[in-house]
């Protein structure tokens, strides 16, 4: 009960005079990692896998898209608008880390910079040359066809007494702002805490197979996900467990301009 009153303490308060948006449309510039490893140690602590999410295609944010963590995993569609080397489609990428810089909102992998050139022989070379392009970018859900949402426990991890996981593939245009945990078949729940980026921790580890309560906004409100079964009792730090369930919701944005259209 303890757990369950924590989660419906979590409230989603918006305050804007502006539309409500499920594509809100936003103007800076972006550049791209020059070095590949700079890739594997972003700030979501996704590690080496960050590489394998979207072919690649990955960025760092602006702390107010990072928002401490909780933005790591959101996906946006952004496009450069020099009409000369750029496609009108642009790109999607998934945010794996903070982008530290006070001059891009967004800094992409070289794999993603190019591909928001277009799709003329040696366009993605010069694009590369620039170096730092004006973009525009929307946050839009992530797309896992039919795969379900995993969780992955952290080496960290030591069975039965500390638990740290992040979800990886995890859908729709939301984040999950609060996690409690609970034996399979109890109604007893504990709220886990987020540690820094993806992760999330609890030293007090209920025994047995566990079940998770994600609270992930969804609209102007939010959500409680349940997944009933997800870590066997055995739960094995380094190994990751189908969540048997996904997330498709939407969260709007108060802004202008919106942006619903298809970038084709």
């Amino acid at each position: 009960m303890e757990g369950f009153l924590f989660l419906l303490s979590v409230v989603f308060l918006f305050s804007s005079s502006a539309a409500a948006c499920d594509r809100c449309l936003h103007r800076s510039k972006a550049a791209y990692f020059s070095s590949a490893s700079a890739l594997s140690s972003g700030a979501c602590a996704y590690g080496s896998m960050a590489t394998g999410f979207f072919a690649g295609h990955i960025a760092a944010a602006l702390p107010s898209i990072y928002k401490d963590g909780s933005g790591c995993g959101a996906c946006f569609q952004v496009r450069c608008t020099n009409p000369t080397l750029c496609s009108s489609k642009g790109t999607t990428v998934m945010l794996t880390d903070l982008n530290k810089s006070n001059q891009t909102d967004l800094i992409l992998s070289s794999r993603a910079f190019r591909a928001m050139a277009k799709p003329v022989v040696g366009s993605d070379r010069d694009l590369l040359k620039e170096g730092l392009v004006d973009i525009e970018y929307r946050r839009v859900p992530c797309d896992y066809g039919n795969k379900k949402m995993n969780v992955r426990v952290e080496e960290s991890s030591i069975n039965p007494n500390y638990l740290a996981i992040k979800l990886l593939y995890q859908g729709g245009q939301t984040e999950v702002v609060a996690i409690d945990i609970a034996h399979v078949g109890s109604s007893h729940w504990s709220y886990m805490t987020r540690s820094h980026g993806a992760v999330w921790v609890t030293d007090k580890v209920p025994t047995g197979a566990l079940q998770f309560r994600f609270v992930v906004t969804a609209g102007y409100d939010g959500k409680m996900v349940w997944s009933q079964r997800v870590l066997p009792a055995n739960w094995e730090a380094g190994m990751t467990y189908d969540a048997g369930v996904q997330i498709t919701d939407i969260a709007q944005e108060g802004c202008d301009p919106c942006d619903d259209h298809t970038w084709n």
